[in-house]
């Protein structure tokens, strides 16, 4: 276990560092931050004195190191539009996309595993004709397209939620929550269910298609010839055993909603990391859209590690395997 837990970290490590090398590269390919801070009517001594005090007169391995050096400390400079700290930038937007991401993703879960273990189960009711249909229009429509059409009918026509912001907010320390009006509510239900829709989907058909190859297996008729209710065959056997490529799939897929919740945020107007690099990107902030690469990266990191962790103590045939190999 100890062996399997410190490879992972090893590959999570290089990982980090290919992420800081590109994140670093923005900064000598999108462009001369100088120019950016100074402007084009900057004096050569003006430059000069500000390309040695950012460094940028150093050999590149030396800036790169730097660059890591400072990132590990969750240092990543000024921002070049708003002239303040980018890791206060980030601290600020941090828990707005956290929030809407986990919330998307318990979404995604809550409704996929049940539609999917019905639409299994059920597979010729008419509910699971709606369910499979219902699917197709959310893995088939753009996220943007889908915010748009919610924003239409639920924020306009029918008025009952609002169309953008994250509404009224509690401070609880440097952590802001919404969670805890109603308001703050009500502004996350449209874009929570923007964003976590593809992924629900998704799930509910894995969910049904391995519940669908676990209902073949032999153990399962050797469960329902001993006498077990559909019950306890269903849930206490099929949906354990259908649930172990769902936990690596949805692991994956919540490090997917963080990182690409950035059209959702756009759509919504949240005031999230997703918007605050959008707006980077606009005004070639390099500083923000580097930290935000590297934070991103760092999301993956953890969420594969644990779920390999997951995927390691609830899969045994795992644990057979290494012990195996070990032997030998």
């Amino acid at each position: 276990m100890l062996a399997f837990v410190l490879r992972r970290i090893l590959q999570a490590a290089i990982v980090m560092l290919a992420v800081g090398l590109i994140a670093f590269s923005l900064f000598r390919f999108v462009g001369d931050p100088v120019v950016f801070m100074l402007g084009q009517d900057a004096t050569p001594e003006d430059r000069a004195r500000m390309t040695e005090m950012l460094g940028l007169d150093q050999p590149f391995y030396v800036q790169y190191w730097d660059y890591l050096a400072r990132a590990v400390r969750g240092e990543f400079g000024m921002s070049l539009r708003q002239l303040r700290p980018v890791s206060t930038l980030m601290v600020e937007r941090l828990p707005a996309t956290l929030e809407l991401s986990f919330v998307a993703a318990l979404f995604a879960l809550a409704v996929g595993i049940p539609m999917g273990v019905y639409t299994a189960l059920r597979r010729n009711s008419w509910l699971s004709t709606v369910f499979l249909t219902v699917s197709l229009i959310g893995v088939s429509l753009p996220t943007f397209l889908i915010g748009i059409l919610l924003i239409l009918v639920f924020a306009v026509q029918l008025g009952w939620l609002p169309s953008f912001g994250r509404g009224e907010t509690v401070a609880i320390g440097w952590w802001t929550t919404g969670l805890l009006t109603t308001s703050g509510l009500k502004a996350l239900i449209l874009p929570a269910i923007t964003l976590g829709l593809f992924q629900m989907t998704l799930i509910m058909r894995l969910v049904r298609s391995e519940m669908l190859e676990v209902l073949r297996t032999d153990y399962i008729k050797f469960a329902r010839a001993r006498g077990l209710s559909d019950r306890a065959v269903h849930f206490g056997h099929a949906l354990k055993n259908t649930l172990v490529p769902v936990i690596t799939i949805t692991g994956l897929q919540l490090g997917a909603i963080i990182a690409f919740a950035i059209i959702t945020e756009t759509v919504f107007q949240w005031p999230g990391m997703g918007l605050l690099f959008i707006q980077s990107v606009t005004f070639a902030d390099v500083p923000v859209m580097g930290a935000y690469l590297m934070l991103i990266a760092l999301f993956f990191v953890i969420i594969n590690l644990v779920v390999d962790l997951l995927y390691y103590a609830v899969d045994p045939r795992l644990r057979i395997d290494r012990a195996a190999a070990a032997g030998h």
